[in-house]
C-alpha cells in the first residue's frame, strides 16, 4: 500500500469473529497511558497544523477560542444526573464519543450524529454519549436527554482514561466519531475493555477532502499533510472491528487501501418533509454550509465571482440566500439585495420553502454532501457538481442537475429557475432519493449488521 503507513492488529489469520484480534497479540501493541497521551497530543498537533494552514493564525486562534467556548452556556447550578438506561430485549448498551455535543441544526454532521442516536433508540439499543470537550451545551445536551440518551458531561465525566477504565467494560459497544478521536481512543478500548466492539464512524474520509483541497489549490504543504492524514486515518480505520463510511464510493476506496478492514455504508439520516410547498409563489436561490468547512467558503465564493453573475445576466432578478455559521463574514461587502447572508438559522424550513432552488457548488470535499439530501428531503431540486453528487445516487436531469464550470452551473441554474416541468420532475424524484437511500429506514440495515451476534 503505496505512501501508507498502517499499524497491523493482528498477525495474517489471527482475526476472530467480527474482525477482532485475540487479545494477547492486542494487548502486546496497545499503548500504555504515556503512548495514549502522546497518541492524544499527535492527533491535536496535526490537525492544528491543518487548520493554521488553512486558515493562518488569526483563524486558528479563532477557531481554538471557539473550540474552547463552544456554543451556549449552560444554565448554572448543579445537572441532575441521568441514571443509564437498559436497552430492550435484543439490544445493545452503547456509547457514543464525538468531538463535541451534536448541534443539528447548525452542521451536517452533528445531524448526522443526532439521527444516528435516534435511530440506535428506536432499534431498541441503551444509547450514552460522551463528548470529548466534556462541555454541557446547554439546549443541545437537554435536546439529547429528552431523546432518552445518557449524556456524560461536565466536570464529573473526567478524562478519558479514568473514564474509560471505570465505565467501558459496561458497555456492549463503542462508536467513535472521526478518526482523530479514534487515533486514541481505539487502542484504549482495546486495553480497557477488549471484548468491546469498537465502530469508527468516518463522517467523511478526511483525507480525500484535504487530498482534493490541495489538487484543487495546487497546495504542496496541504498535499504533504494530506498525505499525514491518511496514514493516521487508515491507521484508525484498520484498528477498528467497524468502520461506517457515507458512501459505496468511499467503500470502494477503501477495499483497495485496506482490503483486510470490514467497512460498511452508514448514510446520512434525514427525515421526509411532511407536506412540500408548491413551486408557484417561491423564487431565489439557497446555499446552506457553515463557513467553518473549507469547501463551502470555496464555493461560496466562486457562486458569488463567477456564477451569480452569469445566472443574473439572463435572470437579472436572481436573489442568492447564504445561510450558515460565519457565512456573513465571507460574503461580506459582497452583501446587498440579490445578496442575502443570513448568518445562522436556527430552522431553515421556510428558506426550504420558499426558494426556488438549492445549489451546492463544491469543487472539493469527500462523503455525502448534508445540504444536498437537506434540500432533496424538503422537495427543492438542487444543482450540484460532480463532487457534490459522489455518493448520492443522482441521476443528471431526473434527480438533480450536475454541472462543473461556471458558465454551465449557471445555465443549469437559469434552466432550473425556469422549466417547471423539470422542477416537478426534480422535486419528486429527490424525495424519493432520500426514502431510499438516506432515510431512516435505509440506515437499519448497517445498524443490524454492525451489531449483530455476540460481542
Amino acid at each position: 500500500m503505496e505512501g501508507v503507513a498502517v499499524e497491523s492488529s493482528a498477525a495474517p489469520g489471527a482475526r476472530r469473529r467480527h474482525g477482532r484480534p485475540p487479545f494477547s497479540e492486542r494487548n502486546r501493541i496497545v499503548p500504555d497511558a504515556l503512548t495514549y497521551h502522546l497518541r492524544r497530543l499527535g492527533s491535536r498537533l496535526h490537525r492544528a497544523r491543518i487548520t493554521l494552514h488553512g486558515k493562518g493564525l488569526h483563524g486558528f486562534l479563532r477557531r481554538a477560542l471557539q473550540g474552547a467556548s463552544p456554543g451556549p452556556v449552560a444554565p448554572a447550578g448543579p445537572r441532575p444526573a441521568t441514571a443509564p438506561r437498559q436497552p430492550a430485549p435484543g439490544g445493545k448498551r452503547i456509547l457514543l464519543v464525538d468531538t463535541t455535543t451534536p448541534r443539528p441544526d447548525r452542521d451536517s454532521g452533528s445531524l448526522r450524529a443526532f439521527n444516528l442516536m435516534r435511530l440506535l433508540l428506536e432499534e431498541g439499543h441503551a444509547v450514552d454519549f460522551l463528548p470529548d470537550d466534556r462541555a454541557d451545551a446547554g439546549r443541545y445536551t437537554d435536546d439529547l436527554r429528552e431523546l432518552g440518551v445518557t449524556v456524560h458531561c461536565g466536570p464529573d465525566a473526567g478524562g478519558h482514561l479514568a473514564w474509560f477504565r471505570r465505565h467501558l467494560p459496561g458497555f456492549d459497544a463503542l462508536i467513535v466519531s472521526r478518526y482523530h478521536l479514534g487515533e486514541f481512543l481505539i487502542p484504549l478500548a482495546r486495553t480497557v475493555a477488549p471484548r468491546v466492539r469498537v465502530v469508527l464512524d468516518t463522517v467523511d474520509l478526511h483525507f480525500l477532502r484535504e487530498q482534493r483541497e490541495a489538487e484543487l489549490r495546487g497546495d504542496r504543504t496541504l498535499a504533504r499533510l494530506a498525505r499525514a492524514t491518511r496514514a493516521r486515518e487508515l491507521r484508525a480505520i484498520s484498528e477498528a472491528d467497524v468502520a461506517w463510511v457515507v458512501s459505496g464510493a468511499e467503500r470502494e476506496l477503501l477495499r483497495g487501501l485496506l482490503p483486510a478492514a470490514r467497512v460498511l455504508v452508514l448514510p446520512n439520516i434525514h427525515a421526509i418533509a411532511g407536506e412540500v410547498p408548491p413551486r408557484e409563489g417561491r423564487s431565489g436561490l439557497l446555499f446552506v454550509g457553515g463557513a467553518g468547512h473549507p469547501p463551502n467558503v470555496d464555493a461560496i465564493n466562486w457562486m458569488l465571482d463567477e456564477i451569480l453573475p452569469r445566472v443574473r445576466e439572463v435572470l437579472p432578478g436572481c436573489v442568492f440566500h447564504v445561510a450558515g455559521d460565519g457565512t456573513r463574514g465571507v460574503v461580506g461587502d459582497r452583501a446587498c439585495p440579490h445578496v442575502v447572508a443570513h448568518g445562522h438559522v436556527p430552522d431553515l424550513a421556510p428558506l426550504l420553502a420558499s426558494c426556488r432552488a438549492g445549489v451546492a457548488p463544491l469543487r472539493f470535499g469527500a462523503g455525502v454532501k448534508g445540504k444536498v439530501n437537506q434540500y432533496m428531503a424538503h422537495g427543492l431540486p438542487a444543482v450540484v457538481t460532480t463532487c457534490a453528487a459522489e455518493g448520492m445516487h443522482l441521476r443528471d436531469g431526473e434527480d438533480a442537475l450536475v454541472a462543473d464550470d461556471a458558465e454551465s452551473f449557471a445555465a443549469a441554474v437559469a434552466r432550473l429557475l425556469t422549466d417547471d416541468a423539470l422542477w416537478d420532475r426534480l422535486s419528486a424524484n429527490g424525495i424519493a432519493n432520500v426514502r431510499r437511500h438516506f432515510s431512516f429506514d435505509a440506515a437499519r440495515a448497517t445498524l443490524a449488521a454492525t451489531f449483530a451476534g455476540d460481542t
